[in-house]
């Protein structure tokens, strides 16, 4: 499945993943409105997903602004910029993919609109392409640490579903498949919102990888038993000292994976990298409505009126983390040194 696509009459298609896995429907966008509307109400999902969806929304906003005057024009992009990085504050790829596109309309010696628009479609093109080719290179390098037959523990959903494709931490366990090792995956079902049985398990089942489904409080139990190798997830921002940002509940699948001394591995792009940030405590973490908890498919699970606290990502801290899998290649601590390490070998 696309995640999304582009027509040729310029509109952004969206695959509606919160309809997924009983239904396959695309949400047709034509302005820079309602990407981030999609965004928010995670239609489209996954850090690396919703910066190339954003990157297209910008395009959008372009193309509804390029009769006013130039500085008008380029006032209202930064504005269409601004209301798509607002929607999901930790992921910060968001964030990224709007600056890179910013930074090209500025140096792209241009200031008529029609060019200009034209540039910006070019560059969101580009962002997608390299979002596919950087996860193919992720799954390369990351395959290499799976051994034969492995029994991998994801959480949330770090497939092509969370990408432009082929996936970060999916995309690993593709690799591994493709390579002929025979892994199988346990899929934790991801509370409050099911990204694991919903779209983990459906993606697994379409490339026939082997998947079982479990709730995330049999995670634990799981590890004593001897039914898991190793834990595979993806991230939404990774900080300088290589404190992890993911989906709520990677931080207890951390933890336990410490003490059953498991291998807890972080599959995602350098975009996710924020080498801004000292540590994971400087991460925003949005907090997301309480309906979430409350309820399912709209019907009551809790008693009305009832107090929710919603985080819908946790830190997991650098020390738990065994190696970092980037499309540039593997990190391993002491990640304050060799992140940025990665950065700067990468500019020379």
């Amino acid at each position: 499945m696309d995640t999304m696509r582009w027509t040729d009459d310029g509109v952004l298609e969206l695959l509606d993943q919160t309809r997924l896995p009983s239904e396959v429907v695309y949400i047709k966008c034509a302005t820079h409105g309602e990407v981030a509307a999609a965004i928010k109400r995670l239609a489209v999902r996954g850090a690396p997903a919703i910066g190339a969806a954003a990157a297209f929304g910008l395009v959008l906003a372009g193309r509804r602004l390029k009769c006013l005057p130039e500085e008008e024009f380029i006032a209202g992009l930064r504005a269409a910029a601004a209301e798509l990085a607002a929607t999901r504050p930790t992921a910060v790829n968001l964030r990224w993919a709007l600056e890179r596109m910013t930074r090209r309309l500025e140096t792209s010696g241009s200031r008529d609109p029609d060019a200009l628009c034209a540039v910006l479609l070019a560059e969101a093109r580009s962002l997608y392409g390299e979002d596919v080719a950087g996860n193919r290179k992720m799954g390369v390098y990351g395959q290499e640490l799976i051994p034969a037959a492995a029994r991998i523990l994801t959480h949330c959903n770090a497939g092509a579903l969370a990408t432009a494709g082929y996936g970060t931490a999916l995309g690993v366990i593709r690799a591994a498949r493709e390579a002929g090792k025979g892994i199988s995956v346990y899929a934790g079902e991801t509370r409050p919102l099911l990204q694991g049985a919903r779209l983990t398990a459906w993606e697994m089942l379409q490339e026939n990888i082997p998947v079982t489904l479990i709730t995330d409080n049999m995670a634990g139990y799981l590890m004593a038993r001897g039914g898991v190798d190793l834990v595979l997830v993806g991230a939404d921002r990774i900080a300088a000292n290589g404190d992890v940002a993911n989906k709520i509940g990677t931080y207890v699948l951390a933890v336990l994976a410490r003490e059953h001394n498991l291998p807890f591995y972080v599959a995602a792009p350098v975009s996710t990298i924020d080498l801004s940030l000292a540590s994971g405590q400087e991460i925003p973490i949005e907090e997301r409505e309480p309906e979430e908890v409350t309820h399912l498919a709209g019907l009551p699970l809790a008693p009305g009126g009832v107090s929710v606290w919603n985080p819908a990502f946790d830190i997991t801290p650098h020390r738990l983390v065994t190696a970092i899998i980037t499309d540039w290649g593997i990190v391993r601590p002491p990640y304050v040194e060799t992140l940025q390490e990665l950065f700067e070998t990468k500019k020379t």
